[in-house]
Formats: C-alpha cells, structure tokens, sequence
C-alpha cells in the first residue's frame, strides 16, 4: 500500500459510499465540503483510479472503487477489533430496529457475523411493526432500523440505503388442497391472511388484489407474526401473502409452499433507515457494514 494512504483517507472514503455524497460527511466530521473533496481526490491520486462517478447529486462508486470498498471496510473493520480487544467491556451497545421481513433469516447472519468481529459490543434488537420503529428512530431510541424502504411521506430527516429487493409472496402449508391452481383461484375460496394495514406492503399488496379481481378483499386475518401466520397456515387452509423473507426458513424446509402470484411479481427495496446525523465514528458503522457485506 503506498505510504501516503492515512486512516483519514479510508474513514473519509467509506463514509462518503455509505452517504452517496459528501455534504452529510463533512458536517460529520467537521471539515469543509472542499476539505473533504481534496482528502478524496488525495486517495484517488495515491490509489491511482477514481472511485466515484457523479450521477445528478450523488456519488456512485466505480468499479474500482466497489472493489476498494470491501477489502478497506474489512481492513478498517480488523483494526478497531484489535483496538476493542484492548479495552474490555468499552464496546457500548447498539441499539437496532428491526422489522419482521429480516427478522427470520437474514438479520441473523448479520448478527453472527458482527458478533464474531465485535465480540465487545452488546446489541439491543427492538422488534415490532414499521410505524413503531419508525418513532423509535425519530426519537434516538434506536441507532438503526432494518427493514423496508419508508414511503415517500416518512422519510424526511433520514437516509435510506438499499441492501437487497424482497419479493412478497402467496403462502399455504404444503400439502394444500388448492396447490397447482392460479392465486386468482386460490384467493377467492381459502381463507386469507394479509399484512396488517399499518405494514408499509400492505398498500402494495392491497394494488396486487384490486388487480385480479379482489379489491376490498377482507381477510380472515392481519398478521405479520410468524409465529401467528405460520400456526394458522399449518393448521388450516389459509393462505398468507407475506415478504419470502418472514417465511423463508418455513419454504426452504418445505413446511409452507408458494403460489405463483402471475406475471405481476410483487417487490420491494430492503435496506438500512438511519437519521440524517452522520458520524464517522457511530457504533453502527461495522454492523452497516457487515449488512452490506449479506445483503
């Protein structure tokens, strides 16, 4: 690595593909927006590539700079375990919100993984409906949320940064009397379950059954529980529209089978909500990382 690269240059580089620009960085780390330029432009020079590309405001990084990104983030990711290992017990707490679509398979991962690089941090995970969250975040109840993009009304005062897209899915127990049939067909003669009206799919889900034919469709039951919507599905006929990710373990063991819903998919952008006060040094910024890194 060339002798002139400096931690202020990784930290400033990773900080700014995080935001995807540099204005909330340099208030962050409080510096100049032209400072931070020329200690970006500094570490393109010494790396010899650019890492950024402009789109309208934002910067995306480059294919070089994606590639720099994960081995630095990893790089920066063992220095402060080793500087953690030094201090026991001064690894503080997280404190994390997340929603039902991660909550099954995919938060766990990231759990694991942050656990074995920060073994001397403690995480607080809140669970609960988005609205709830939501306040939780607001109000610097939580650091972080995890989970759907908010609507367009929400997001004001907060980053969204996207990890993966989740298809929402028609769900039944396997063995099902109506398996091999359209979701139409399926839909009109078996008890539904459907998110609840406060869940952020819920308006996505209700467009997909105006579509064919069900509109103002009521459901049996509103549930983004799987423990709830696992039970009632296992012990009945009811079917479930609900994010894959909820039931992703339930399909991959073949206790739940899927309903193809047609050529309308349903999809929606997963990812990280946080409040617009970036910091270089927040405890999240690992945890991000490492949701970055699964997703």
């Amino acid at each position: 690595m060339h002798p002139g690269i400096k931690l202020r240059h990784v930290r400033a580089f990773l900080d700014i593909a995080a935001e995807g620009g540099m204005s909330a960085v340099a208030r962050a780390q409080g510096v100049t927006q032209p400072a931070l330029s020329r200690t970006l432009a500094e570490l393109e020079a010494l790396l010899g590539q650019p890492l950024f590309l402009r789109q309208g405001r934002r910067l995306v990084l480059t294919e070089a700079g994606a590639l720099f990104r994960r081995h630095a983030s990893a790089g920066l990711q063992a220095l402060e375990t080793g500087a953690a290992a030094l201090r026991p017990g001064a690894g503080g707490t997280i404190r994390v919100g997340v929603l039902p679509t991660v909550a099954t398979r995919f938060f766990p991962l990231v759990v694991l993984r942050f656990r074995a690089l920060r073994p001397d941090v403690r995480l607080a995970v809140e669970t609960g409906p988005h609205f709830y969250l939501m306040r939780l975040l607001r109000e610097g109840d939580i650091d972080l949320m995890v989970g759907r993009l908010p609507g367009a009304s929400e997001i004001a005062g907060l980053t969204f940064e996207h990890l993966y897209e989740e298809e929402v899915v028609l769900v039944a127990r396997a063995g099902h009397p109506l398996a091999g049939r359209a979701a139409a067909e399926v839909l009109g003669q078996a008890p539904l379950i459907l998110p609840p009206e406060t869940a952020l799919i819920r308006r996505q889900v209700d467009d997909y059954l105006a579509s064919v034919g069900f509109a103002g469709q009521r459901p049996a039951v509103e549930t983004a529980s799987l423990a709830l919507g696992r039970g009632i599905c296992l012990a009945s006929d009811a079917v479930w529209l609900i994010s894959r990710g909820v039931v992703a373990e339930e399909l991959e063991r073949g206790i739940l089978t899927v309903f193809p819903l047609g050529a309308r998919s349903l999809s929606g952008a997963v990812g990280l909500t946080r409040r617009q006060v970036a910091s270089p040094a927040r405890p999240s910024a690992t945890l991000e990382e490492v949701a970055r890194q699964i997703g």
